[in-house]
Formats: structure tokens, C-alpha cells, sequence
């Protein structure tokens, strides 16, 4: 009896370890409780006449040599909830839980008019709002599929809020 106890407790303690590496890292805990403490102006995160095909063959390459995730923030400057998000992403804690994970492109989608051929490379045939998010894995696949425009109203969520919702993708 002992022994098979012993036995199902080493099995347990094995499938936890291995489940646990699945799971996915810890967000960070971030410094400020609310998102009118950013520092301001808040930051114009995109660049207008960027090549984003060339940024983002890039980034996937970078995100495949550092064994990171590729996201993709496509936005706008004008968006409010945009330059939010990338002000959260650039609080120190953030950002360092971010450079730890990911390889970061920001795409200029204008209006929701340019560059729309990025998120439809990944099935996204329109954007839901802005941000949109892509969550790339090193195989190319989209992580976040469903949940691409979940951040489009950064401005009603915390600035743990997001970083938990980045943190998620990073099993």
C-alpha cells in the first residue's frame, strides 16, 4: 500500500513538473494601479512609413533565433488605446518581461486601411479594433487566435490587466 502511494506521489510530482513548464511565465507586478499614472505624453509606438513586411520577416526571424514569441502590435498613433498599451510596455518591469519574451513589431495600420496584409497572413481578414495583437510562436502559428483584438479597449483595463493578458501567451 505504502508503496504504490509513493509510487502515485512521484507521479504526480512528475506530471506537475512537466505541466508546469507548459504553463505559462508570471506576469509582472506592475508599479503603477492606474493607467493615469503613465508618464506623458504617451508614446507614438508606430512608425508610419515603416516596411512592415520587411519588419515583421525580420522579427520572426529574431523571435526564432532567440527562441522568443513574436507580437505583433498593429495600431495606429492616433488611437488612444494603442499608445496606452505601449505605455504600459514601456514601464520598466513591462518592458523587461517583454524583451524576456518576445520580439515586439508595431505595425501602422492607419484607419484599419494599410498594412492589412499582415494580420491576413495569419487568417485575420479584418480588424476588430485597434490594437490588435498578434502572438506569434516560433513555427509561425498564431497563439492568440480569438483573442487578437482583446486589447482594443486598453483604456478600461489596469496596467496588470495587460500585463497579465501579455503574460498568458507565454507558455
Amino acid at each position: 500500500m505504502r508503496r504504490a502511494a509513493l509510487g502515485g506521489l512521484l507521479a504526480l510530482g512528475a506530471l506537475a513538473l512537466a505541466s508546469g513548464s507548459a504553463m505559462a511565465a508570471a506576469a509582472p507586478k506592475v508599479s503603477i494601479a492606474s493607467l493615469a499614472q503613465l508618464s506623458t505624453p504617451l508614446p507614438y509606438p508606430y512608425d508610419e512609413h515603416a516596411d512592415a513586411d520587411a519588419a515583421v520577416k525580420a522579427g520572426l526571424a529574431q523571435a526564432r533565433r532567440e527562441h522568443k514569441l513574436l507580437l505583433i502590435d498593429l495600431g495606429g498613433n492616433w488611437c488612444p488605446d494603442c499608445r496606452i498599451l505601449a505605455g504600459v510596455m514601456r514601464l520598466p518591469e513591462v518592458a523587461s518581461f517583454v524583451s524576456a519574451h518576445y520580439v515586439v513589431v508595431p505595425v501602422d495600420v492607419g484607419r484599419e486601411n494599410k498594412n492589412l496584409q499582415i494580420p491576413a497572413r495569419w487568417g485575420v481578414k479584418k480588424l476588430d479594433g485597434v490594437p490588435s495583437v498578434l502572438v506569434v510562436d516560433a513555427a509561425g502559428h498564431l497563439k492568440d487566435a480569438g483573442h487578437v483584438a482583446a486589447l482594443s479597449d486598453a483604456r478600461s483595463m489596469s496596467p496588470q490587466g495587460l500585463a497579465d493578458w501579455l503574460a498568458q501567451w507565454t507558455n
